[in-house]
């Protein structure tokens, strides 16, 4: 219940978006958030193609992909004997 609780408190941002206001106190995925609907790479890809701003444009996707992701799977190997335990509890044994 741990490692669930923990997956859905990181990946909220519903909540802290309808109540913060001030972006200093913004967490991690409101601000992943707001880079993936901005996406604006204009700015970036002066004199690229419309193939090379594309580009641009899923590598800063998949990017913050990565920084969503990487400290669950960091933290999972080390909760994965207790998740097993926790999953087996409850089977039943013939």
């Amino acid at each position: 219940m741990v490692l669930y609780y923990g997956v859905s408190t990181w990946n909220s941002w519903f909540r802290a978006s309808a109540i913060l206001r001030d972006r200093e106190m913004y967490p991690l995925q409101v601000i992943l958030r707001e880079i993936l609907l901005q996406n604006d790479v204009s700015s970036m890809s002066s004199g690229a193609g419309a193939a090379d701003a594309e580009s641009i444009a899923m590598s800063i996707k998949y990017a913050t992909i990565m920084v969503a992701t990487v400290p669950i799977l960091c933290v999972y190997p080390f909760l994965q004997k207790y998740f097993t335990k926790g999953t087996m509890v409850g089977a039943v044994k013939e």
